[in-house]
């Protein structure tokens, strides 16, 4: 196998939770409200995996299937959605809370709008949920995505009525590019990592990933959880999610672990270097876990993950496969959940450190037990059908 887990514990001292509020509460009833609005709106699926718990040797299991959002596989249409629709009220001068689904569509703000074309750099599912929704809206858009990008996920986008194509560069150059070309052509740039001078729309993307925690919070009722997972590309909603959570629980917020490839292990290299400056990967940032392979970390992200999350980890490709399996092959009579490299990351870095015993001083430092409740996101179905039935069904994946 190639690679092994390595983890870094981060202190956090002197907590602000302040910075969490855009985040909050406030900002996250908008989001969802907004959601609702829209006629194909249902809440995503949180599954208790209760018999896979008692094999883990944890008190419960929550995973929140994001496969069922939108018709689209994966969630980052509510970043995308709610970015456009901010993008449209900003325009216009109003509020967003003035621009539902059946408004913002309407002929009339049309008429006002003019022809959009919104432009984004993607490894799939961002291009994907930004291109569905200005199909909706009425709208153009152009996708670039890195070299290496399964042809199924530009096959969907294309079906979302976009321009786009693989480019030769990674992702983080594929970034560099779209943003070369919305300067050069007038397109606005829909991306959820921000640096100086773009930070406006990478928040409101953020912003739109509440809804996945709005709805959690919803689904799980009196019940706290005491561990949340979060797998980390660019950080954005990984960062979202955090924020969410110590707006609402404070002090007493659940314990934030993040997940990374060790290809693409960004935050990881922050937290260990610990020198007070973001850290890059470079190189083909080549793993399976293709929606987190993203060199280059959102300083949005990062705000709130040096506020919020207490674990970084960096570990191999084949956690992830791991966890597809474990999820596509439920204990007893959970039930199944279908999710991809990205979004079963983290549940089968929960099953792996539960499972070996040589990774007990791990499970000691993120204070995993039998009383543990723990909370992850399944981010993405099978937007890659043949890399799922390649790892799923054979066992194959190129790091093993």
């Amino acid at each position: 196998m190639n690679g092994t887990i390595k983890a870094v514990h981060h202190e956090l001292n002197n907590v602000d939770y302040t910075l969490a509020e855009k985040f909050g509460q406030d900002i996250s009833q908008k989001v969802i409200s907004y959601h609702k609005s829209f006629p194909m709106y249902e809440k995503t699926p949180l599954v208790h995996l209760s018999n896979l718990a008692n094999e883990l040797g944890i008190k419960e299991i929550y995973v929140k299937d994001e496969s069922k959002r939108f018709g689209l596989n994966a969630f980052k249409a509510l970043g995308g959605s709610y970015c456009l629709g901010k993008y449209i009220a900003d325009k216009l001068g109003m509020d967003i809370s003035e621009l539902d689904f059946g408004k913002i569509t309407s002929p009339e703000i049309k008429e006002k709008l003019g022809e959009i074309t919104f432009v984004t750099a993607t490894d799939g599912n961002h291009g994907r949920g930004i291109a569905w929704t200005a199909q909706i809206l009425g709208q153009k858009s152009v996708v670039y995505m890195p070299k290496g990008s399964a042809k199924e996920r530009l096959e969907n986008i294309h079906k979302c009525g976009a321009i786009a194509e693989i480019t030769e560069y990674n992702y983080d150059d594929t970034v560099r590019f779209a943003y070369e070309c919305a300067k050069k052509y007038g397109w606005v740039l829909v991306q959820d990592t921000a640096w100086q001078g773009y930070k406006t729309i990478p928040n409101w993307i953020m912003q739109g990933y509440t809804t996945m925690a709005q709805e959690v919070v919803e689904q799980l009722q009196e019940t706290r959880p005491t561990h949340i997972f979060l797998q980390a590309g660019v950080g954005a909603m990984a960062g979202a999610i955090a924020g969410f959570f110590a707006d609402l629980y404070k002090k007493d917020k659940p314990i934030i672990t993040i997940i990374e490839p060790n290809k693409a292990d960004c935050f990881y290299k922050t937290v260990e270097i610990n020198d007070g400056k973001l850290h890059s990967v470079g190189g083909a940032l080549d793993t399976i876990m293709a929606g987190l392979a993203c060199g280059e970390p959102c300083s949005l992200a990062w705000e709130q993950l040096s506020q919020y999350a207490e674990n970084f980890v960096s570990m191999p490709d084949y956690v992830a496969a791991k966890g597809m399996r474990v999820l596509a092959n439920p204990v007893g009579d959970d039930e199944k959940i279908i999710s991809g490299e990205s979004g079963a990351s983290t549940t089968g870095f929960v099953a792996e450190i539960m499972q070996n015993d040589s990774l007990d001083n791990l499970r000691k430092m993120l204070k995993i037990d039998n009383n543990s409740v723990v909370l992850c996101f399944s981010t993405e179905g099978d937007t890659d059908k043949e890399n799922y039935r390649k790892i799923v069904w054979d066992g194959l994946y190129p790091s093993f």
